[in-house]
């Protein structure tokens, strides 16, 4: 049998409602590529965010569209908080909120990591995101400790009942498994199924996420596009993460 030819999409930056390919027709390898151009703007992003499609491109590249095939997903119930996390959670006197400084989050997760001076965060994306946010359909979890100071959080897109996590960060030990925990415990009350992690790392693996086929994660993001948001992105003072229990607490 000869393989199945590929092709990629060249999306026209001046239509920004031009309909996505089929995320079927994604390559294998690189695994999810679907398209490349386009413009970041708010109609086309939600345009992808609602197909399951996320651009994800370096510094100097074209704008890169992805869909992934397996696609790493977190559902909130299985959430893994770790004994240490729990200590962490209940002696460090670290306070939650959502959506206070979300450009200063973007800023910090484009930052240089210690493996890496690299970030696919460009100047472009931090400006859509932030779009993204002021009309808001992006949000930001932030950890801050007894001295007030930033130091852990994330970011990303809700779509009806599914939060897409982008990037989150660190300062101190635990401070961005905090800001899952807490996305988590939050998204869960208000009624979202899942969280999408979009490709696989280590770090999320040991959190409690897995790795679902691209068809059960589109199948899941169409039967919730119509979750309602919740009123507001606030955390709540009650919820004490340190005790939640979710199914696969460890």
């Amino acid at each position: 049998m000869l393989p199945r030819s590929l092709s990629l999409t060249l999306l026209n930056a001046s239509w920004p409602d031009e309909p996505f390919p089929p995320v079927e027709l994604a390559w294998e390898e690189p695994n999810g590529l679907l398209a490349v151009g386009g413009d970041l703007s708010l109609t086309r992003l939600k345009n992808a965010y609602k197909a399951g499609i996320f651009p994800w491109f370096g510094p100097r590249e074209p704008i890169y569209w992805w869909s992934p095939d397996p696609r790493t997903v977190l559902f909130p119930d299985n959430i893994r908080i770790t004994r240490s996390l729990r200590k962490s959670l209940r002696n460090k006197g670290y306070r939650i909120t959502f959506d206070t400084c979300f450009a200063e989050v973007v800023n910090a997760c484009a930052a240089p990591r210690a493996y890496t001076a690299e970030t696919w965060i460009t100047h472009e994306m931090h400006t859509a995101y932030c779009l993204l946010h002021a009309a808001d359909i992006a949000h930001s979890v932030e950890v801050w400790n007894p001295a007030g100071e930033l130091v852990g959080g994330l970011y990303g897109v809700a779509t009806g009942g599914v939060f897409s996590g982008e990037s989150m960060f660190s300062r101190e030990p635990d401070t961005s498994k905090i800001a899952m925990v807490a996305l988590a415990w939050h998204v869960q009350h208000w009624g979202f199924k899942v969280i999408d992690c979009q490709i696989e790392n280590p770090h999320l693996l040991s959190m409690g996420a897995e790795n679902i086929s691209r068809a059960d994660y589109i199948s899941i993001l169409q039967a919730n596009l119509h979750v309602p948001p919740p009123p507001r992105w606030e955390a709540d003072a009650r919820a004490d993460l340190s005790h939640w229990e979710p199914n696969q607490t460890t």
